[in-house]
């Protein structure tokens, strides 16, 4: 790292992974952020933002300026369970620091980019980066459970529409700009209750069921390829049945499909393959997109689609123009390009409001949802020097209208 901003951000390097530790030692699983959303505000009022709020769906957000280009930052504060115990070498809660890495349960996933961003914030103001933008830090919840159902709520209640978003999930410090879309799709089947006795006196909803996945796996074969986001993938992820008893042959049915999308595919066209695949078995199945309707923490129920539509930033697209620079003025180096595989709140930014949207954030996704969950302290520090330098170069070079 060459700029003065990054010798203050490492001047800072201890209190940021103080911070990253406390956040990973609040458990805040979807739907259960409070705590962490509290601690978050804490800091950003320590750090000096100029206004923190937390919004009707549970949302915090810190704000550093006026200006009229709108910088916008993204990270999402809640987490995956931990899983099993037994397999964790380490307490995932107690954000273990070893060796120049801090281990624990959304170390990676992604309270890394949060404390990156609220020492960004800290860096802007000590340093007098402020600049005619103003720039929001967004703590979003629920992510987990529907990628990017908040920026759903943001936007469309919030009225926030910034000219650009960050979205600072794990990319290795790596430009990325785009994912697969993804889809949630339920299917159900009915048969015909029988004693288990005679079950050739009904007709077994499981056994129905079971054509039809095989079916739904033959799919991968067809499914379209983009050249940069690469191949749309469709997989069974959860079955049940229902039955009168365990002596009894089960009447229904139903699987869940977690369907990537990408560029080309479409979420009508998704749905007419699984009912060919039906189709294909000679099994009559109910075939719809999932419907996400859970209350948040703070008791809203904000229902959207499971339809995450893919994205992709165009490679002369300003934003990116911005953050190429910025990255050569933090580290003396020309970045990479590349893209997620997992999805991530982008798919409501640009793929559903084409809100232009980038990514950079420390740690690698290969640990996200793992028990080697995982963030280098290197990262931490690198990331909150690119955050604080950012909106000042995409104001000057892409955010002026």
């Amino acid at each position: 790292m060459k700029t003065a901003i990054a010798k203050a951000a490492r001047r800072h390097r201890p209190a940021i992974v103080r911070f990253l530790r406390d956040l990973i030692a609040i458990p805040s699983e979807s739907r259960r952020e409070e705590a962490v959303v509290r601690r978050i505000g804490e800091e950003m009022e320590a750090a000096g933002f100029d206004r923190v709020i937390i919004d009707g769906m549970g949302n915090i957000r810190g704000r550093i300026g006026r200006g009229k280009t709108i910088v916008a930052m993204d990270a999402h504060i809640d987490t995956v369970a931990p899983g099993s115990l037994d397999q964790w070498k380490w307490d995932p809660y107690r954000g273990r620091l070893s060796r120049g890495i801090v281990y624990g349960r959304g170390a990676v996933d992604q309270k890394a980019g949060m404390a990156s961003m609220v020492y960004a914030g800290k860096l802007i103001k000590e340093l007098g980066l402020e600049d005619d933008f103003t720039l929001w830090v967004v703590g979003s919840v629920q992510e987990e459970d529907a990628d990017g159902l908040c920026w759903q709520y943001l936007v469309r209640e919030e009225k926030l529409r910034p000219d650009c978003v960050v979205i600072t999930e794990p990319t290795n410090l790596n430009l990325y700009i785009g994912q697969r879309g993804r889809m949630e799709i339920k299917v159900e089947v009915t048969g015909k209750s029988a004693h288990a006795s005679a079950p050739h006196r009904g007709k077994n909803a499981v056994y129905l069921m079971s054509r039809v996945a095989a079916e739904i796996e033959k799919l991968n074969s067809r499914l379209k390829t983009d050249p940069f986001l690469g191949k749309g993938t469709v997989a069974v992820t959860d079955i049940n049945c229902r039955t009168p008893a365990l002596c009894a042959i089960p009447d229904h049915c139903s699987i869940y499909i977690d369907r990537r999308l990408t560029i080309g595919e479409t979420k009508n066209g998704a749905v007419a393959e699984v009912r060919a695949a039906a189709g294909k078995a000679r099994v009559k199945a109910r075939v719809r997109v999932h419907t996400y309707d859970l209350p948040g923490w703070r008791g809203l129920r904000y229902a959207t689609e499971c339809y995450y539509p893919a994205w992709r930033l165009p490679r002369s697209h300003p934003l990116l123009k911005a953050a190429r620079k910025t990255y050569r003025e933090t580290f003396g180096a020309a970045p990479k390009v590349g893209k997620w595989t997992f999805s991530t709140n982008g798919v409501a930014t640009m793929g559903l409001f084409n809100i232009p949207t980038i990514g950079f954030g420390p740690g690698n996704e290969i640990y996200a949802h793992t028990v080697n969950d995982q963030v280098p302290v290197e990262h931490l520090v690198k990331a909150a020097a690119w955050y604080a330098l950012f909106p000042g170069i995409f104001t000057k070079t892409a955010g002026n209208k």
